[in-house]
């Protein structure tokens, strides 16, 4: 069937909220209006609060298309309220979508899996802190329910680890120390199922933190990302695995450390990753031969599949 801007109805674009990256995700939603406004689609933006049912309800919407980051909105709190309105959406159902935004119950779930993740422990309390340090440092210290890098930091002993817990704990009370992986840092989008073309990333900073993603422009994107040929088809095949075993569907992203034995770790999917300028999964899409309004129509086209 041939789609045509009119199938969509009148679509209800999603950003803001109240989550850490509020900021991030209206960057990312007015791009996505404007690519589907350029593509014919009768899209709306919205900036969603606690009111977001009723209005909804009042604007005749047909879908949405979620640019939520972060909690409310990647967490299947959105997705729940859209499933209950009866309104088809883009991306992952509820379920998965709580659970790709649990970094630690993600892990818990590869590593059952015999999936390659970095050791973790996850801290409660502060009596937790032995047992992490236990791992070995340095660590990576993050907040269990956050995304675009908010609240992390790279540890090196126990001091830096309590300075670290306290201020990961500003974000969310489960908190997670994991093993530094020395290596490479790689990210694969996944769209309808497919794996598209692999991202190196690189910095200048001592990690991928929220300036190197949206406020700087020094960081490096490679692609073609460096792999050999079989080396990059194993790990789209892994993100794949990663990306089905946590119940994700549509669109989103894996992100993938590779040490310096070669050794491909899983570190997290995002199931509403950013669409700004310094954004990943336009590259990759741009990569693939996909310019942004190709992929929003694409993403968004996957509705019309969709039985609420």
């Amino acid at each position: 069937m041939t789609v045509r801007p009119q199938n969509f109805g009148r679509v209800a674009v999603l950003m803001g909220g109240w989550s850490a990256e509020r900021e991030v995700s209206l960057v990312s939603g007015a791009a996505v209006l404007a690519g589907l406004q350029e593509r014919g689609v009768d899209a709306h933006g919205i900036d969603v609060g606690r009111d977001i049912c009723k209005v909804l309800k009042s604007g005749n919407f047909d879908r949405a298309f979620i640019v939520l980051h972060g909690r409310g909105g990647e967490d299947g709190v959105i997705q729940g309220v859209l499933e209950t309105l009866e309104l088809p959406y883009t991306g992952t159902g509820v379920l998965g979508s709580a659970l790709a935004m649990d970094k630690a119950r993600s892990k818990r779930l590869w590593s059952g899996m015999g999936l390659p993740t970095p050791e973790y422990i996850l801290i409660r309390g502060e009596e937790d802190l032995d047992t992490a340090g236990a791992l070995g440092f340095p660590l990576m210290v993050k907040p269990v329910h956050e995304g675009s890098s908010i609240g992390i930091s790279k540890v090196g002993d126990a001091t830096a680890l309590q300075r670290g817990w306290v201020m990961a704990r500003q974000f969310d009370q489960e908190v997670l120390a994991e093993r530094w992986i020395d290596g490479k840092e790689y990210t694969v989008t996944v769209l309808d199922g497919e794996a598209l073309p692999v991202i190196r990333l690189e910095t200048p900073h001592d990690i991928y933190d929220y300036a190197a993603k949206y406020e700087v422009d020094t960081t490096g994107y490679f692609i073609p990302s460096g792999l050999s040929e079989a080396a990059e088809a194993g790990m789209q095949e892994l993100a794949l695995r990663a990306f089905r075993a946590v119940g994700a569907s549509g669109w989103g992203r894996v992100d993938i450390m590779v040490d310096d034995q070669g050794q491909p770790w899983l570190v997290e999917v995002n199931t509403v990753p950013g669409m700004t300028g310094h954004s990943l999964v336009p590259m990759a899409a741009a990569a693939a031969g996909m310019d942004f309004p190709a992929l929003v129509w694409r993403i968004l086209s996957a509705t019309l599949e969709k039985k609420q």
